[in-house]
């Protein structure tokens, strides 16, 4: 009997030393260990079998086992060393890095449609000798609307068309106060455009709260309105890149007299009507007139010795019609997928 649960004692051992040496992971070696020293295990069911040997080969057999297990748990260690380092090694080489390669390339962004659109603007009127100008986007009530001869009943000054930060101070409405303040500096003649931001109480799919507009200023002693129709006819022809059809339509502003919309011939039908243009085959684009003598004597300048023009567009309308986008907000998002049609 004594010789048989020996033997059974050496054939566990065997098979669980084997089984350890042909563990090739962590996992199949804790299968391992659950299966010969777990609760149910083949050496402990072995411990227990002890009370049923002779009283005196229990103490022999007991040791028996106790040296098995002790030689199955040192293997198990020593076999869980050698897994441990060996996967330390391999994470290592998936995460090396080759100093030797190459660099990724980096994805490169692109300018933004309306600074495309403003720098373009901003080349075709400095051919033509324009000067380009900035001024405060925050503006007081004179060089925003009286300098302008914006009378103090007019809508445009109205709450819910202007953002007010306190009595008599403003978010610019336009970026002709930029017109003012270079007149107060500046004698003619001169001609200049004012890029920049400016903001209104306006929000939907052709209108938001911040928008983009250029205005020009031209003043000479014989300046008349053919210049004004010469200049912005070429601008337009210019910035679309086609010998557009251009028309002067009658109209009022405060701060020019004759004043006139200008319309373009559709860039999408070519003028047969379509969607964009109402079946019209014209497009409104931008305003201008001739200087108010009133806004000249705001600055000082003589209306008997120098005349001159003066036009506003919106950058964000000319940059709908270039790129074909059909809705405001887009500029603003930040979408990427958008804006990568413009890198």
């Amino acid at each position: 009997m004594t010789g048989k649960v020996h033997a059974t004692l050496d054939s566990i051992l065997g098979q669980a030393l084997s089984a350890i040496d042909q563990a090739v992971d962590s996992r199949q070696l804790e299968i391992t260990r659950v299966e010969f020293l777990g609760r149910h295990g083949s050496v402990t069911a072995q411990l227990k079998s002890i009370g049923s040997l002779p009283l005196g080969d229990r103490k022999a057999f007991g040791q028996a086992v106790n040296r098995a297990r002790d030689q199955i748990s040192g293997a198990l260690t020593k076999k869980g060393e050698i897994l441990a380092a060996r996967k330390q090694l391999s994470d290592a080489q998936k995460d090396r890095i080759d100093v030797t390669l190459p660099g990724r390339r980096g994805l490169l962004g692109g300018v933004h449609p309306i600074t495309r659109t403003v720098r373009r603007i901003e080349r075709i009127f400095q051919r033509t000798g324009f000067d380009v100008t900035h001024g405060p986007e925050i503006e007081d009530d004179f060089h925003n609307f009286e300098a302008l001869n914006i009378p103090k009943d007019h809508p445009a000054r109205a709450m819910h068309d202007t953002f007010y930060i306190s009595p008599g101070v403003v978010l610019r409405t336009h970026t002709s106060p930029v017109q003012i303040r270079y007149l107060e500096c500046h004698q003619p003649p001169l001609q200049i455009i004012a890029p920049g931001r400016v903001y209104r109480c306006d929000s939907d799919v052709t209108h938001t709260p911040m928008f983009h507009q250029v205005e020009g200023l031209a003043i000479d002693t014989d300046i008349s309105f053919a210049d004004l129709k010469g200049t912005l006819t070429f601008f337009l022809q210019e910035f679309f890149e086609q010998q557009l059809p251009v028309r002067f339509r009658p109209s009022f502003f405060p701060f020019t007299e004759p004043s006139a919309e200008v319309d373009m011939g559709c860039v999408f039908c070519e003028g047969r009507g379509c969607r964009v243009c109402q079946q019209t085959g014209w497009l409104e684009v931008l305003g201008c007139g001739m200087v108010h003598p009133q806004v000249f004597h705001q600055v000082g300048i003589d209306n008997e010795q120098f005349t001159g023009y003066a036009f506003g567009l919106g950058i964000e309308r000319l940059a709908m019609l270039r790129y074909g986008v059909d809705d405001l907000r887009l500029f603003f998002e930040n979408e990427v997928t958008f804006l990568s049609q413009f890198s």
